[in-house]
């Protein structure tokens, strides 16, 4: 009898168990006993990790346990040793030690964020959970300050031309081989121009200790939280990465699963929060990164099991990785209207379902202005700094390929000319979405929204009846470019052709 089987026995645990499922990796053994799961590394040595000797189990399991508990402290319970003769082996009891193993608490597999994906109950909450999460997870993480490769152009390289190495070897399809190749120099092509960039943010403390793994199955609902766990623990190159490159899995995943609307709900509320919007510049070079290494992998079980299956599975992140290198022309929008017009609402609404980043004045306000009250952030000299503000990133957003949708009031010329200049100097359609709505519910929109306070606009009556009186209508030349919203539209379809080139 061996270890693993020993482990198939009840009597083998310190608690009571009624059945035990093994799940088998190609780098470890997972035993589901109800209440708790433990999991046992191979002992097997590849180029990426070692787990030759018990010492260096003992201590992957250890780091395993100390980094998922950064983001899942009530899932990670500890580190066990295993006990006693093989045939007779326990968990956590005495004698000679011969194995370790992560104890975990057991969740339902239908709680993964994949397996609520594959079955439509994935929903706006647990995005904006996940992307909360993740912000606050990542402006927590350590920052590499070492000196280490980690993060270097030379080992984002490294990684990237990795997958190809390994997989164009055993493909005989010569169309698929033709569109690897064009993957990978079109990855090298992307890594000469954004060389500087990625020194940047290596020097600018954009590498940070991440999760690593950071995609739907490894995303649970535990107690009602959404919960990251199994993050990369034998390989610290794997997690010491860019932030942009973590956030790339995510969205990633989202977008192969035909969610992308959620993709891009998740990448702007991220962004919302952290206000990195300099990473945008890598994101497509990140999206076809984690792309091609899913493609990889798949491939690599197609190898070992000629499982047809997984060869369709790597054609369909193969070709996914090749959409994103052919993004759409970038399209400027921004709005017109006072507070409370709805133009959060429907611009969100249209960036989501449009692939847009969305940016609003009232989180950029907040974040320049968070140390001032709230009638202050709101004067004519604050005002032109935040839309200055936001000219910056709209340039930095549109450099990186993406469309931008501006949600801001636009009352002023002076404020619509600033983002006309920059779409004619980027050589971008621009358009303004003008928002009308009844001053008497506008006003009962500032009032209920600040009863409420979940929202990030801080205007109040005062600020609207000021809006009121000092408003710039819109120019004979820019009506040429508006597009009328009525109240509480609903039709995100109709605003499809912005994307197309065309004019209203």
């Amino acid at each position: 009898m061996n270890l693993i089987q020993s482990l198939l026995k009840p009597t083998a645990y310190p608690h009571s168990v009624a059945t035990i499922e093994l799940i088998e990796t190609h780098i470890s053994f997972v035993f589901l006993t109800g209440k708790f799961v433990y999991k046992i590394k191979k002992a097997v040595q590849f180029d990426f990790l070692d787990f030759s000797t018990l010492e260096k189990r003992r201590f992957y399991c250890e780091e395993e346990w100390r980094l998922n508990r950064r983001f899942a402290p009530e899932l990670y319970v500890q580190v066990v040793p295993i006990t006693g003769a093989i045939e007779n082996a326990k968990i956590n009891g005495g004698g000679e030690i011969i194995e370790y193993a992560v104890q975990m608490r057991q969740f339902p597999a239908h709680q993964l964020l994949s397996e609520m994906a594959n079955h439509g109950r994935l929903d706006a909450p647990l995005i904006d959970q996940l992307a909360d999460l993740t912000a606050d997870f990542h402006r927590d993480a350590n920052i590499d300050i070492s000196g280490s490769s980690y993060g270097t152009v030379a080992e984002i390289h490294r990684w990237f031309s990795g997958n190809f190495a390994e997989i164009c070897p055993i493909i005989e399809n010569e169309k698929f081989l033709s569109q690897l190749a064009r993957l990978e120099n079109w990855g090298n092509q992307e890594l000469l121009k954004n060389t500087s960039v990625m020194q940047q943010r290596k020097s600018q403390g954009f590498i940070r200790e991440c999760h690593g793994d950071l995609h739907l199955g490894n995303i649970t609902l535990f107690e009602n939280h959404v919960t990251p766990f199994d993050g990369i623990e034998f390989n610290p190159a794997l997690r010491w990465i860019d932030v942009m490159n973590e956030i790339a899995f995510v969205v990633m995943d989202l977008q192969q699963r035909n969610l992308k609307p959620f993709a891009t709900r998740f990448l702007n509320r991220y962004l919302s929060k952290m206000g990195d919007y300099s990473g945008l510049s890598l994101l497509r070079y990140y999206l076809v990164y984690r792309a091609s290494v899913r493609a990889k992998i798949a491939l690599l079980r197609w190898q070992q099991h000629q499982n047809l299956h997984d060869y369709q599975e790597a054609e369909h992140y193969a070709n996914l990785a090749e959409e994103f290198t052919t993004p759409p022309p970038p399209v400027l929008l921004i709005t017109h209207g006072y507070s409370g017009s709805g133009k959060s609402t429907l611009s969100r609404k249209i960036a989501e379902n449009f692939s847009t980043i969305h940016l609003r004045s009232d989180v950029e306000r907040q974040r320049l202005f968070s140390t001032l009250k709230n009638q202050d952030s709101y004067s004519a000299e604050k005002s032109q700094q935040i839309y200055q503000q936001l000219a910056n990133f709209a340039a930095t957003i549109l450099d990186a390929g993406f469309s931008v949708f501006i949600d801001a009031t636009f009352l002023k010329c002076e404020q619509r000319d600033l983002f006309q200049n920059l779409a004619t100097k980027k050589l971008v359609k621009f358009f303004i979405l003008d928002f009308q709505e009844a001053e008497e519910e506008l006003s009962r929109r500032v009032i209920q929204r600040q009863q409420l306070g979940n929202d990030a606009s801080e205007a109040t009556l005062t600020v609207l009846q000021q809006q009121l009186q000092t408003a710039q209508p819109l120019t004979s030349s820019e009506q040429k470019q508006a597009v009328s919203v009525e109240s509480g539209a609903e039709n995100i379809s109709q605003y499809l052709f912005l994307f197309q080139g065309e004019t209203p």
